[in-house]
């Protein structure tokens, strides 16, 4: 009976510091003084460690139970933040996606207002005669600030739409005449009206072209009968 009182007494004390090594010390004594109990025959002691036993069997499946309900909310954690994770980098990546499309957008906008301009630029270049030395200074200044012009657009990503001798593209190109041609096949752009332009893979303004459509048949040569009429006469003249 001191023996059993003793593991009891023994099993309660806990540490932080050696809860397992005591728990396990209690279970050996415990085990210890049952075999003695039951080579002695003591029916009290071994109905007593068998009650103990049981309760501590209870323990343990609760303690399992209670690891596995740990073990599936920590899974559970881990399952919310992986999918918090993924949530949080497909917004970030659609606000940039958002971010830039907007800022492509008014880019755009204040691109496409000042593409009459290139058009003035061109129309001038095409209708001044440089014949004296003010129309020479005059095409020199334009052609600086053009130059000036096209550097910024360039530098914005904005790039002329490719025309001649390239395959007809609706999605870049807006045909306004078609055109029999020997030299382009038919579908082939063969003259540019006006300029198209891109803004890296957005089209601010496709450009007006003209398209072949094709060599056309040909026309057979008209053969030159010899007349058997008297040269004068064929010539409308009476020898009369």
């Amino acid at each position: 009976t001191n023996d059993l009182e003793e593991a009891g007494e023994n099993d309660v004390q806990t540490s932080e510091s050696g809860a397992d090594q005591q728990h396990l010390s209690s279970l050996t004594t415990l085990i210890k003084v049952y075999k003695e109990a039951i080579l002695a025959g003591d029916e009290k002691i071994i109905s007593d460690i068998e009650a103990r036993i049981h309760v501590i069997e209870n323990e343990k499946n609760e303690l399992v139970q209670n690891v596995l309900t740990l073990s599936t909310e920590i899974t559970s954690g881990k399952e919310k933040y992986i999918r918090l994770q993924a949530d949080f980098e497909n917004f970030r990546k659609r606000s940039e996606k958002e971010r830039l499309t907007i800022r492509s957008d008014a880019q755009g906008e204040v691109i496409e207002s000042l593409l009459p301009m290139v058009d003035n630029f061109e129309r001038a270049k095409q209708q001044l005669k440089l014949e004296t030395e003010k129309e020479q200074k005059i095409d020199a200044s334009y052609q600086g600030i053009y130059k000036q012009f096209v550097e910024i657009m360039r530098n914005l990503r904005v790039a002329v739409v490719a025309t001649v001798g390239k395959p007809f593209d609706p999605s870049l190109h807006e045909a306004i005449a078609r055109e029999e041609s020997q030299e382009f096949k038919e579908g082939v752009v063969i003259q540019e009206f006006r300029r198209g332009f891109l803004l890296g893979d957005r089209l601010l303004r496709p450009a007006m072209v003209k398209v072949s459509a094709g060599p056309g048949r040909k026309k057979a040569p008209v053969a030159t009968e010899k007349s058997t009429e008297h040269p004068a006469t064929a010539a409308g003249i009476d020898e009369r």
